[in-house]
């Protein structure tokens, strides 16, 4: 039997192709199959809905697309496609793509991104913690509301935890959050949240 290796793709041909469809990520040219539920769906609405009052509270020039690219290196053909992603509307006459399609390029038009945990858990704790803290984007929360992660990130015994990762210099400082504690955010100060808010029913 001979081994074919998948065809890769680069980031022109993945937003060509699937460059609307959520469910798909681009790594190092391979297609990645976000692997979203129901349920999945539910937290991150619940979630975006708490963010948006939150912004609207504040007054801030930021909103939440619904559909957007992170291409975070031009050197690498990765396109991420993150659950939630927070712009700052006066920042985007700066990024090259935008007129033309919802794909970011700088870390400097985005606030926050939000990856709400599926079974490549793996993803959003290692490789994404780096790439968006390269970037600069100021924080990342990380939602395992089904305590998916391995122990090394969420310890001992597994729960549903909320991570939140504010930049310090270059990597990100985590500070996590079980059920029934508020969660802090020093990028929105004011919003009220714990994770039994955004749970599904």
């Amino acid at each position: 039997m001979t081994y074919t290796p998948a065809k890769t793709l680069t980031v022109d041909q993945f937003i060509a192709q699937y460059g609307d469809d959520s469910r798909y990520e681009l790594a190092d040219g391979e297609l990645i199959d976000m692997e979203p539920t129901g349920p999945h769906e539910t937290v991150s609405d619940k979630l975006a809905t708490q963010i948006g009052i939150a912004i609207t509270n504040a007054k801030y020039p930021w909103f939440i697309p619904r559909t957007c690219l992170i291409q975070p290196f031009a050197e690498v053909a990765t396109a991420r496609h993150p659950d939630i992603i927070v712009l700052d509307e006066t920042l985007l006459d700066n990024e090259p793509l935008w007129q033309r399609q919802p794909v970011i390029m700088s870390g400097r038009s985005i606030k926050l991104v939000v990856e709400v945990v599926s079974t490549n858990w793996e993803t959003d704790y290692a490789r994404k913690v780096e790439e968006y803290a390269l970037l600069g984007i100021p924080e990342y929360w990380i939602v395992d509301y089904r305590g998916l992660g391995g122990i090394a990130f969420i310890g001992k015994p597994k729960q549903p935890t909320f991570t939140v990762c504010q930049l310090d210099r270059e990597e990100y400082r985590q500070r996590q959050y079980r059920l029934g504690e508020a969660i802090a955010s020093g990028l929105l100060p004011d919003l009220q949240l714990r994770l039994n808010d955004i749970l599904p029913l």
